[in-house]
């Protein structure tokens, strides 16, 4: 399975952070699985570091992507085709970064590993 991970199941995932589900843990850590995080969702962090807004991301953005490259996830580039899918999508999520997540998803044909309760309204594959 080709599996996109919301921003905070990968700030999560690199925490090692207790609020992981148990599937969750299982997914992430199952090799037959392929684990992507957008760009968005670093675009996403960044903002949120720099407004002191993430305080569970010790060390900024440096501190994160060198921690990610030495475990099994591939960046996801966002491309056109992700923008014009977020134009058509109705607006049951606001947050932008979470519409191009779900957007990625959905053309990439990716399911999300996320916590949030709004993604699932979508009709894009999910799981927790």
């Amino acid at each position: 399975m080709r599996i996109l991970l919301d921003t905070h199941t990968a700030l999560w995932m690199v925490n090692e952070h207790e609020k992981l589900s148990p599937a969750a843990k299982t997914l992430l850590h199952n090799d037959e699985h392929t684990l992507f995080i957008s760009m968005a969702s670093l675009w996403e962090m960044a903002i949120k570091v720099s407004l002191g807004k993430l305080s569970e991301l010790d060390g900024g953005m440096s501190v994160f992507m060198a921690k990610m490259e030495i475990m099994p996830i591939e960046l996801f580039p966002i491309t056109t085709d992700h923008i014009r899918m977020v134009e058509s999508l109705p607006f049951v999520h606001r947050d932008p970064f979470d519409r191009l997540i779900i957007a990625t998803a959905m053309a990439d044909n990716m399911t999300i590993l996320t916590a949030d309760s709004n993604i699932p309204k979508y009709n894009v594959p999910c799981t927790w």
